[in-house]
């Protein structure tokens, strides 16, 4: 009986599947190396042996382990699904002892010596919400804290959404509205409280130069401060800004302008005020026409000492003259 096209065909797929070796099937399955199958082997004992250990920070960092390993289905077709379903109850059990410990907020990463503070336990499962809780229960704690909220306001840098089943694709986390303005309320009272201050440093710009000098220096701190909070604000620095050309303003109708014009000048170049430059040249007008004074004097009494020496000269002639010397 004569071979048809399909006989031919599947005696071929025969043939080639006889003749593929093992050796071949595993060097085109990454997982399948020697050492990626050490190393994924390593990976399911340590979970295997946290589960059996009642350790809940231990079993949530192998869980983790587990998680990002995709060669575990190779070797263990059950752990990876446990994994999935456990991590998020551990995580929330994690982060409740955490925050009842006090541990609300620290840079450490995830570890097991009990250190991890309740938002990144919160951060490591996803629960995006719980973590923006924590963390605004802290900036309260830390009101004053520029540092600290700078670090809350940034909170969704590093945080991304669920990863898409089809595409793999995952799109950047967004916190709500509601964090946010709850973080400009803190920003704005911190700028409120700085304003306030300034204005009794302002005071003394009306002095004399020495408490001149302290007032500047305490009124332009406070305002640099109150314009780092304000950045954070709808209308960002500006009050800062306009407040500081202000006080320059007043500086420099002093009547003494030679000792302080120099404090107007900082206001100005902190208001980013074109005044800071118009003042610049007038000082620098000023120390020319004194440098060009002080040559005139210098001149004068080198004219004068030598018409006085001249003169001393010729009396003294006159007078041995006279005695006869």
């Amino acid at each position: 009986m004569p071979m048809t096209r399909s006989h031919i065909l599947w005696s071929a797929l025969l043939i080639l599947a006889l003749t593929v070796s093992p050796q071949a099937v595993r060097a085109d399955d990454i997982c399948m190396g020697d050492e990626e199958e050490k190393a994924t082997k390593a990976t399911i004992a340590a979970a295997l042996k946290a589960e059996k250990s009642g350790k809940p920070a231990e079993l949530f960092v192998a869980y983790q382990s587990i998680m990002s390993d995709d060669c575990v289905d190779r070797f263990d077709k059950n752990i990876q699904a446990r994994a999935k379903a456990n991590l998020p109850k551990l995580g929330r059990d994690l982060a409740k002892a955490a925050e009842v410990k006090g541990l609300l907020y620290g840079k450490e990463p995830l570890g097991t010596d009990g250190k991890t503070s309740a938002f990144a336990w919160f951060e490591a499962i996803g629960d995006f919400t719980e973590a923006n809780r924590v963390m605004l229960k802290v900036v309260h704690a830390k009101s004053d804290d520029l540092e600290f909220f700078k670090a809350a306001w940034d909170v969704d840098r590093n945080r991304y959404g669920p990863r898409d089943p089809k595409t793999g694709e995952q799109k950047p986390s967004a916190s709500p509205a509601a964090y946010r303005q709850e973080l400009q309320k803190i920003a704005s009272a911190n700028a409120d409280r700085l304003m306030k201050a300034e204005e009794k440093d302002a005071q003394g710009l009306s002095g004399g130069m020495q408490e001149v000098m302290k007032a500047s220096t305490g009124s332009l701190e406070k305002l640099r401060k109150a314009s780092e909070w304000m950045k954070f604000l709808p209308d960002g620095d500006k009050p800062a800004k306009a407040r500081a050309e202000q006080r320059g303003d007043a500086v420099t109708k002093r009547n003494d302008p030679m000792f302080t014009q120099g404090f107007a000048k900082e206001y100005y170049e902190f208001a980013g005020s074109s005044k800071a430059k118009q003042l610049e040249a007038k000082m620098e007008e000023s120390e020319r026409a004194m440098q060009k004074s002080g040559e005139k004097m210098k001149s004068e009494v080198t004219q004068k000492s030598e018409a006085d020496q001249k003169k001393f000269k010729k009396g003294k002639a006159d007078l041995e003259k006279e005695l006869g010397f």
